[in-house]
């Protein structure tokens, strides 16, 4: 029988044979690929290059010797997890043969090929990926900016945001109301906010126990809202009086529309006004910021690309890989990015040898942490539509944790979300 374990701990194995089995290298000149961007996406895209063909010629392109993922950052929130224990190094890649050059892109051409970086230095390429990740629309929520969160944080992408909030935390004196607003879709990781709402709700519980945190959200629903609700009822009495949880939905209104910094007071578009103790604002998101700059982006503030090979529909020979792209159905999440990544590894390595790309299949699998020993998970199986336009999902594919699990369960679930986390992260940076 084929378990939500088995299939979550063979889906990463079943994907690497697909990206490297569809090489058929025969050139005698080497291929130049320049990756834009050393997140999920870009270091499973320059990896699974090299797999697949090692005569092609890859650079990495990324300023910050490390990457800190998001997964699981949660955890460094609540003191559950370190940060130094979700950073991880490039060495893994340049052993595989990637050149890894630590600097940031600031101009792509597209008919010249070549992209420039912050030094002046000019990379050509055959084929080019761009991993940017998100950026934010700070102009949604009236009074925010980047200077703002250096002390309202975001903390949506891991590293010094993340300690900040975590500092936060720790210093709000018992009785605090923490107060998160969620951004609208779409956005990195769908669950994540719950999570977070959830982790926190659990610190509180030991650590200050008259405290509350309240989710204002712009949505009237989200990702495992049912295995949330569950969870929360169980664990942090959400629907009663003194509940550790509070989820104030668009059909109240309650999304965030401006901030005062100054006496942390946030309001609704109803018009309410709530002041916390520790603000945690998520704005709404778009691609990041090379993404514009080399014109990938359309209306919508992300990436329209084909979605058999994720090259970009503006410009030829430019791929768009990860959280900045459109791929409809699929989530923006980093296993949708891993699996984005190795169906446009094989792409890249059939149209340079020749060949016709194969048509692509892609998963998603996430796991949220609830509380210690408590963890739920939601699988997603998705194809290219028979006419090519959209990625959609299989039919009776993938589902949810059991709204009847029992504990033992739940504690299993997080186990697995331990061990995806430590494979998964191995196929990555290894």
């Amino acid at each position: 029988m084929t378990t939500r374990r088995n299939f979550l701990k063979g889906l990463g194995a079943g994907l690497a044979l697909y990206a490297t089995g569809s090489a058929t290298p025969a050139r005698a000149a080497s291929a130049r690929v320049v990756v834009v961007g050393g997140g999920t996406a870009g270091v499973t895209v320059a990896k699974y290059l090299r797999l697949a063909d090692p005569s092609i010629a890859v650079t990495l392109l990324e300023p910050n010797p490390r990457y800190t993922t998001c997964y699981m950052s949660n955890e460094v929130l609540v003191g559950d997890r370190t940060l130094e224990a979700i950073t991880f190094g490039y060495q893994g890649l340049e052993a595989h043969g990637v050149t890894v050059v630590p600097e940031a892109a600031v101009a792509i051409d597209p008919v010249g090929r070549s992209v420039t970086t912050d030094s002046g230095a000019r990379l050509s390429f055959d084929r080019c990926v761009v991993a940017p990740g998100v950026d934010f629309r700070w102009e949604t929520i009236d009074g925010y900016s980047e200077a703002v969160a250096q002390s309202i944080p975001h903390a949506w992408k891991a590293g010094p945001q993340t300690e900040l909030l975590r500092n936060q935390l720790a210093a709000m004196e018992d009785g605090g109301t923490v107060v998160i607003a969620a951004p609208p879709n779409p956005y990195r990781c769908p669950p994540a906010p719950y999570e977070r709402a959830s982790l926190i709700a659990s610190y509180l519980q030991r650590h200050k126990p008259h405290s509350k945190v309240v989710i204002l959200d712009p949505k009237s629903s989200f990702a495992k809202q049912a295995l949330f609700e569950q969870a929360w009822s169980e664990l942090y009495g959400y629907g009663g009086a003194n509940a550790l949880i509070e989820w104030h939905s668009a059909d109240s209104a309650a999304g965030v529309v401006a901030v005062d910094p100054a006496s942390r007071t946030v309001r609704t578009e109803f018009g309410d006004s709530i002041t916390a103790q520790v603000l945690n604002l998520i704005p709404a998101q778009q691609a990041g910021k090379v993404a514009w700059l080399a014109d990938l982006v359309d209306a919508t503030g992300w990436c329209p690309v084909d979605r058999q090979t994720f090259e970009s529909t503006r410009h030829p020979a430019i791929h768009v890989i990860g959280d900045a792209c459109i791929a409809d159905a699929l989530p923006k999440s980093g296993y949708a990015a891993n699996s984005e990544a190795k169906v446009c590894a094989s792409a890249i390595v059939a149209l340079l040898n020749g060949a016709t790309p194969p048509s692509p299949s892609f998963s998603n699998g996430c796991y949220s942490i609830v509380a210690p020993d408590y963890a739920i998970s939601i699988v997603g199986i998705y194809r290219l539509s028979d006419d090519g336009e959209l990625i959609e999902p299989v039919a009776g594919s993938g589902g949810t944790s059991p709204l009847t699990a029992t504990p033992e369960q739940r504690k299993f679930e997080a186990e697995f979300a331990y061990g995806w986390y430590h494979n998964f992260t191995r196929d990555l940076f290894y």
